[in-house]
């Protein structure tokens, strides 16, 4: 399942703006049903019923993940970076309590989730664990039409019989499938990873439309942290768990207006900024996709990291950032995986370290092989990684787990920029690794709450 190049995977397919709490179960599914809505265009006065099945992972934890209300909305005819959480709830309530879907065309049929979403866990896919069928009946019960679609991680969905979603390859300037490529490349043309990936996305769309939607997307996600951090409460889903970035960040507030510094207070705020997006995300909140909804905090917590607290932040730097770590994302993308569901937690936040490692790196002014290195030392120490989320949610342990992920990115920046790029394990050789260390993993290690914490926590 994998695109044409590295090169051919853009920023704007890595950083989507979407709705919590998950790339893979939420943000696809609503972009699926959406599609599979438009295909019914011309039959919808036939539509007497719809469905949709979801399978794999997407059946194991759909409920906490909210996959049920995410592919009743996509057959509502909402898009993930179209509609608000509140729309979107209240949208979501109102069918449930009516039973009743209106169409495109603005006739309403009768539609009740509990009938009509259907949770498979017995029927497994090839091409991929997180699977989804939707189907559209007449009035007789005759099926009009049905499609299958594909879940692939990141907010990509990919119909069944079709390519990757990816964009398809073009006439970039430069190509490469690999690290070792990309390096080459740059070094070939005199240019840092960012100018070449600006090059490749400028041969797709103009350079200014490329600033303009990250200049968005780093206010999306700046965003994201306020609000994360202006909240209180407990997160809904029965695991009782209570937001903490607000009371994190009130108390290294009032520490600094007392003059109260400690050596680890920068990494306190990370924490904060990591747990607040993350605590959006967990209750459904507008996040961008980074690579994934459950990683969706570490970017955006070292970011403002670079931001707040590097003496030599610019807005080109912020740019510089998202360029690079969409490149590092790429790689990672064609060449291993960026899904929970296929290699486990490694491929979510350890990607999304990998990225903002070499994100920052080279926007605190490091080299190509810097960036690199960068990317491979975050990447390196989230081996293994399993994705067991508790009782199905997004919430434990993926809250703090952002927060570890953002340290960790900040903590690769730093060695790698205090060493010349040389190293002995290569970013190639790491996500290869991750890779097959996720073919490797049981099943109840992907994002089905079958293994790992999610069995030996009790919930009460």
């Amino acid at each position: 399942m994998q695109p044409a190049s590295a090169s051919s995977i853009s920023l704007l397919d890595l950083f989507r703006i979407g709705l919590g709490p998950s790339s893979s179960h939420t943000v696809g599914p609503m972009r699926a049903a959406n599609a599979f809505l438009q295909a019914l265009s011309g039959q919808e006065a036939e539509v007497a019923r719809l469905t949709a099945t979801a399978y794999g992972s997407l059946a194991w934890t759909g409920k906490g993940h909210a996959t049920d209300r995410a592919m009743l909305l996509g057959l509502a005819g909402c898009r993930p970076d179209a509609i608000g959480p509140d729309d979107a709830a209240r949208l979501a309530a109102d069918i449930v309590a009516t039973h009743r879907l209106r169409l495109p065309g603005g006739r309403e049929i009768e539609f009740d989730p509990a009938r009509d979403v259907i949770f498979d866990r017995e029927a497994q896919f090839t091409r991929h664990t997180n699977a989804m069928r939707f189907a559209a009946y007449d009035q007789a019960g005759r099926e009009l039409i049905a499609q299958i679609w594909f879940s692939i991680g990141g907010g990509f969905v990919v119909r069944e019989g079709e390519a990757d979603e990816s964009p398809t390859e073009q006439a970039l300037p430069y190509q490469y499938g690999n690290a070792a490529d990309m390096l080459s490349a740059a070094a070939r043309a005199g240019l840092s990873i960012a100018e070449l990936a600006l090059a490749n996305e400028s041969a797709r769309r103009p350079s200014a439309e490329v600033v303009a939607y990250i200049d968005n997307i780093a206010a999306t996600m700046f965003a994201c942290i306020e609000r994360g951090l202006a909240h209180e409460g407990e997160l809904a889903g029965g695991l009782k768990v209570k937001r903490r970035a607000h009371r994190i960040f009130a108390g290294l507030q009032q520490r600094a207006q007392g003059n109260e510094f400690i050596p680890h207070t920068h990494l306190d705020y990370v924490s904060a900024f990591a747990m607040a997006v993350n605590e959006e995300n967990a209750a459904g909140g507008r996040v961008v996709t980074a690579p994934t909804n459950g990683a969706a905090g570490v970017i955006p917590a070292v970011l403002r990291y670079y931001r707040d607290f590097c003496e030599t932040a610019t807005s080109g730097g912020i740019q510089t950032f998202f360029l690079t770590a969409a490149a590092i994302g790429g790689l990672i993308k064609h060449n291993a995986s960026i899904s929970g569901a296929e290699v486990g937690c490694q491929g979510e936040v350890g990607s999304a370290s990998a990225m903002a490692a070499a994100g920052l790196c080279a926007a605190l002014g490091g080299s190509n092989a810097q960036i690199e290195n960068a990317a491979e030392i975050a990447m390196e120490h989230h081996l293994g990684m399993t994705c067991d989320p508790i009782g199905g949610l997004v919430q434990v342990p993926c809250i703090e787990r952002n927060a570890f992920g953002a340290i960790k990115a900040i903590a690769a920046a730093s060695l790698a920029l205090q060493g010349d790029g040389t190293h002995i394990v290569s970013l190639d050789a790491v996500i290869e690794t991750m890779r097959q260390t996720g073919l490797d993993m049981q099943s109840k290690y992907k994002e089905t709450s079958l293994g790992g914490l999610a069995a030996n926590v009790a919930i009460c």
